[in-house]
C-alpha cells in the first residue's frame, strides 16, 4: 500500500478555512472519510491526488509532493467523482475508457486489449459500443471507475461514489469498491459502506476529530451529528 502523508495541511477558499492543520499518515488498504456537508472531507480527499493543493503544509504520496510532483502523483492516484457525468467524456463506453489511455504509450492493439479487460472486469463487456448517456446511474459510475482503473493506479480516491444512486446501484458500486486490490480512500455518507474498512476518519470543521476502526469512528460521527 502507498503511504499518504499529511503534514500540517491547511486549505482556505478566500477567507474561509476548510482544512485546519491536518496531520495524518495513511497506509491501510481501505480508508473511509465521513463528515457533515461542508466539513472539509471532500477537500481532504482532493488533496490526495493534487486536485486541491494545500494553502500551507504538504501532502506526500510515497514521498511525492502533490504540489511539486502533480503529474507523477496522478499516475499513482486515480479519482472518482460523485457525479459520473462530470467524468465521462466520450460518446461510447469503450471510447471513454480508451480516452484514459491516450498518454499511455500503448499502440492501438495494446489499448484495445486493456479496454477489453477492464470492460470485462466491471461487467460492462456487453456495453462497449453503447452510448454513454443511455447507461443507468450505476453503470455510469462503474464506467467512471473503469476509466480510472484502466490506467492501473495504486490508489483510488472516490468522493461520495454512491450518493446519487438508488439502493440497488449503490450496492453494486459498493461491492465493486470492496473488491478492489488497490488502496482505496472513500468519502461517503453511506455509513454501512464502511463496516469492514480498515480505518475511518471523521472530519468536522476542517479537523480530523476521530480516527479509529469503523464502529468507533461512526459512533463518534453519529454523536456529533446529533
Amino acid at each position: 500500500m502507498a503511504e499518504i502523508r499529511f503534514d500540517n495541511v491547511r486549505h482556505a477558499y478566500g477567507e474561509r478555512s476548510v482544512l485546519a492543520g491536518v496531520d495524518l499518515t495513511l497506509t491501510e488498504h481501505r480508508i473511509g472519510v465521513v463528515g457533515a456537508n461542508g466539513s472539509g472531507k471532500s477537500t481532504l480527499a482532493r488533496t490526495v491526488n493534487g486536485l486541491v493543493v494545500p494553502t500551507s503544509g504538504r501532502v506526500l504520496v510515497d514521498g511525492l509532493d502533490t504540489a511539486k510532483d502533480g503529474r507523477a502523483v496522478r499516475r499513482k492516484v486515480g479519482f472518482v467523482f460523485t457525479d459520473p457525468d462530470h467524468q465521462i467524456i466520450m460518446p461510447t463506453v469503450a471510447e471513454d475508457i480508451e480516452f484514459s489511455l491516450r498518454r499511455s504509450g500503448l499502440d492501438a492493439n495494446g489499448r484495445a486489449e486493456r479496454v477489453r479487460a477492464v470492460l470485462e472486469r466491471f461487467g460492462l463487456a456487453g456495453h462497449a459500443d453503447h452510448p454513454t448517456h443511455l447507461l443507468s446511474g450505476g453503470q455510469k459510475q462503474l464506467l467512471a471507475l473503469a476509466a480510472v482503473m484502466v490506467t492501473d493506479p495504486e490508489v483510488i480516491v472516490a468522493d461520495e461514489p454512491t450518493t446519487l444512486l438508488d439502493l440497488r446501484n449503490a450496492r453494486l458500486v459498493a461491492e465493486t469498491l470492496r473488491g478492489l486490490t488497490q488502496q482505496v480512500v472513500v468519502v461517503t455518507h453511506h455509513l454501512d459502506l464502511l463496516a469492514d474498512f480498515d480505518r475511518v476518519l471523521v472530519v468536522d470543521g476542517g479537523v480530523v476529530v476521530a480516527d479509529d476502526n469503523p464502529a468507533a469512528a461512526i459512533a463518534h460521527y453519529t454523536k456529533i451529528a446529533g
